[in-house]
């Protein structure tokens, strides 16, 4: 059995006779009455009953005929949903993120790309870096929006520059500033709070390089395994911490976040995705962050703009 043979079957009850049928198909008469007498040969019954040379259709006829639409209709939902998911607005996707470095902007990012592709399920994963690049790797996830990848793990991965995250100081509230920034070597003598290594070293390790750089190695006591945690600290008064700039979107009255100098600090974020071809949703995904990546530039630069003009 063919769905053209139930094609034309239906098109017959539907045109009430074959002539019309024919008409309605462009399909000649005697090929549709050839395969719905195929049709009543391969089910070993009659669907119309020929008195008087008129298609009526047997009571066996009146319920293989309805069985027949609904195949043919979820046929027809089958060829829409399977176009759809080739054109990567059907799927699910899975997305892996730091939670602090993307506050600024991921929320209204995935509001937006769920009013364009509402019948995409996401799947999202706040993680640290180093829980990012396990998840990759067991293919947990489909892509992760996380820190610059480190030379070993560009061989097996692709990626997308988003933005660049300053590096800045937090300090308690009550430390008096003179400006809306600090030199770094100033901030030699004091006890250091960062990032715990094992959950990001790449973050660790370029703010301990950035302190060696300036003569001086800091003084760790604490590594909180939150940036929450850390603004927390700092607002004890337990230390001095170094943070990329997006922390600042975390809320804690008691610390002011505060320029580096020199300037020339930061950290990458990007978007990372396994070699190879992307699937159809990870592909529209992808067009989606290109087509708002001056956005979330845009947005970064402001919240660093923002703190410049915030003074201790």
């Amino acid at each position: 059995m063919e769905l053209r043979h139930l094609r034309y079957f239906t098109a017959v009850v539907e045109s009430k006779g074959y002539r019309e049928a024919s008409r309605r198909l462009h399909i000649a008469q005697p090929s549709i009455s050839e395969a719905v007498s195929n049709l009543e040969d391969e089910l070993g019954l009659k669907l119309f009953s020929r008195a008087n040379r008129a298609a009526r259709l047997t009571p066996e006829g009146e319920i293989f005929y309805a069985d027949a639409v609904r195949i043919l209709q979820q046929t027809e939902i089958a060829v829409v949903t399977a176009k759809r998911a080739a054109q990567g607005k059907i799927g699910r996707l899975s997305i892996g993120f730091i939670g602090s470095a993307t506050l600024s902007f991921l929320p209204d990012l995935i509001r937006r790309y769920k009013l364009e592709y509402p019948n995409v399920k996401l799947v999202l994963h706040d993680l640290y870096p180093v829980e990012l690049d396990n998840a990759c790797d067991r293919g947990a996830i489909d892509i992760a929006i996380t820190r610059a990848l480190s030379l070993e793990r560009r061989k097996n991965f692709q990626s997308r520059f988003l933005l660049r995250d300053p590096l800045v100081a937090v300090l308690p509230r009550s430390r008096k500033l003179k400006g809306n920034k600090i030199r770094l070597v100033d901030l030699a003598k004091e006890r250091f709070i960062l990032f715990h290594r094992q959950g990001a070293p790449g973050v660790f390790d370029t703010i301990v390089a950035a302190c060696r750089t300036q003569g001086f190695s800091p003084r760790v006591e604490n590594e909180p395994n939150s940036m929450q945690t850390i603004l927390s600290l700092v607002e004890a008064e337990e230390g001095v911490a170094i943070v990329p700039a997006s922390t600042s979107n975390l809320k804690s009255n008691g610390v002011q976040f505060v320029g580096l100098m020199p300037d020339d600090l930061y950290l990458d974020l990007i978007a990372a995705w396994p070699a190879g071809e992307p699937s159809a949703v990870l592909r529209t995904f992808l067009d989606f962050l290109d087509n708002n990546a001056e956005a979330i530039r845009r947005t970064a630069e402001l919240n660093v703009a923002a703190l410049a003009r915030t003074k201790g």
